[in-house]
């Protein structure tokens, strides 16, 4: 095992780490707009946009980063149309600091609207 790998168990009964630090890098696995019964929670993309990224915001801070940290983003949208509503509730939370992002349609988990996975410098 490599010690310079450092793996962040998800709560959830699926198979991979939330979050693996290698190196000075952070990287999260994709985040849907769960709740703690791990069900898509109600209401449009801005709403599941917020959760996403709270939650995103919450691992980073048990791993010691913070949004401001965060260097590339890939975001799945399961609808290009919700992409400037997205883009309303994401560039708050990215204010002054905008990493590299992609941004492709693809049909997600249960219905999802929108997944999100980043990947921060922690030095």
């Amino acid at each position: 095992m490599n010690t310079a790998i450092e793996r962040h168990p998800t709560q959830l009964p699926v198979p991979f780490s939330k979050a693996v630090r290698a190196g000075g890098f952070l990287f999260l696995s994709g985040v849907l707009a769960m709740d703690a019964q791990g069900q898509i929670i109600t209401g449009g993309i801005q709403a599941q946009t917020n959760a996403v990224l709270e939650r995103i915001a919450t691992v980073l801070g048990e791993c010691g980063s913070r949004i401001g940290d965060v260097v590339r983003a890939t975001v799945w949208l399961a609808d290009l149309n919700d992409f400037a509503a997205f883009n309303e509730v994401y560039a708050k939370y990215f204010a002054g600091a905008l990493p590299s992002r992609s941004t492709v349609q693809a049909q997600l988990y249960k219905g999802a609207l929108i997944e999100i996975e980043v990947q921060a410098w922690v030095g």
